[in-house]
């Protein structure tokens, strides 16, 4: 009887798993039909999943990742501010007054950017208010800042640009209440899905290719640019493609670096598409044992240079533990790095908006952080 019974409760817990990740909204969807031939035909996509332009080891021994884990839960006091971080309160209505002729970029926090561009407002890769997780009670939580992120806190939105699925960058509950308010979205290919299955209207999704290019109007150009990285919401990777972005206006063009390895594809993308007035890249969320698939600090500065960059904004940093390190450590190594190569950086506080070329903030504002 006794063996029965566990063998019953085992049952259950399968069952309950199993209906979790089949029925859970958060997952997202599975990309079919036309989606899916759009991808089988992608010439990175062979054998069921994507690829990188380059190998990528995304294996790691369970014994360093069970050491992982551990040391997070157990030695990432550090890793997390410890009081809320003195962000700068976002007001929408200064943002919507800057001249439609500048460029104005916002930083979030990790890599939730808005940016106005001829006018227009994109919002990129939102996770507002929730765990980069699947559960709602589990996960890696926002950091707290002392004049908190809220959605309705943002202006009117013409368009989100989608990076990847991973859940620090694509938010079930902050595109669920976007999603009635934005007109367009832009995203890798696959990832339209997860969009679908939360009520959003394919005529209102666009899926991009690695080089693919979309007019979004007469004035703005946005190409969807390979990154050395990987997807996923639940236990299968590779089935939605990731990449990175390039925001082109009639003066200004910008890069936006998602998630990424380093790799030679960034001297590849500078070559083809730069110079850049702007880069946005990620410099945080590292670690020596998936250095292929997040850049270290230093490696940060030299795909700047690869890019033809004349100004950096470092992101993926700010707002989640996702590593080892000391939650400071990313900019500090990245901003050293930056001088010894004489790379501009610009380090907005989480909120503070960025007028190019005339409003470049520089200060060294988490110093004074806990």
């Amino acid at each position: 009887m006794t063996i029965f019974i566990i063998a019953s409760i085992l049952v259950l817990i399968a069952i309950g798993i199993f209906s979790f990740f089949q029925f859970a909204p958060q997952i997202g969807g599975k990309p079919v039909g036309e989606r899916a031939v759009r991808m089988k035909n992608s010439p990175h996509y062979r054998n069921g999943i994507f690829y990188n332009q380059v190998a990528t080891n995304m294996d790691m021994p369970a014994g360093i990742m069970a050491k992982t884990v551990w040391k997070m839960l157990t030695e990432g006091k550090s890793n997390e501010p410890a009081s809320p971080i003195h962000n700068l309160k976002f007001n929408a209505e200064t943002f919507l007054q800057f001249d439609d002729a500048e460029v104005v970029v916002t930083w979030f926090g990790h890599s939730a950017v808005l940016i106005k561009i001829e006018g227009k407002v994109f919002l990129v890769d939102p996770v507002f208010g929730e765990r980069a997780s699947m559960f709602s009670f589990l996960g890696p939580k926002p950091f707290n800042y002392l004049h908190p992120l809220l959605l309705e806190d943002l202006p009117p939105i013409d368009a989100i640009i989608l990076s990847h699925d991973h859940y620090d960058h694509l938010g079930y509950r902050t595109i669920s209440a976007l999603k009635g308010k934005v007109d367009k979205f832009y995203m890798p290919l696959g990832v339209g899905a997860h969009l679908e299955k939360w009520g959003i209207d394919s005529a209102r999704i666009f899926e991009l290719d690695w080089h693919d290019s979309i007019r979004y109007n007469d004035k703005i150009t946005l190409t969807s640019t390979p990154c050395r990285h990987f997807s996923g919401r639940g236990f299968k990777r590779f089935q939605t493609l990731w990449c990175s972005w390039i925001v082109r206006g009639q003066k200004q063009t910008l890069f936006f670096g998602a998630d990424s390895g380093y790799y030679n594809g960034f001297k590849a993308i500078g070559d083809q598409y730069g110079p850049f007035d702007l880069v946005l890249l990620e410099s945080g969320a590292y670690n020596e044992n998936w250095a292929d698939i997040h850049m270290m600090p230093e490696d940060t500065v030299q795909a700047s240079l690869d890019l033809k960059g004349k100004v950096l904004l470092p992101i993926h940093w700010g707002k989640f533990n996702l590593a080892l390190h000391h939650w400071k450590e990313p900019i500090i190594r990245l901003t050293n790095a930056a001088a010894a190569k004489g790379v501009e950086v610009i380090t907005p506080s989480v909120g503070e908006s960025v007028i190019l070329n005339r409003h470049m903030p520089k200060e060294r504002w988490w110093e004074a952080e806990g």
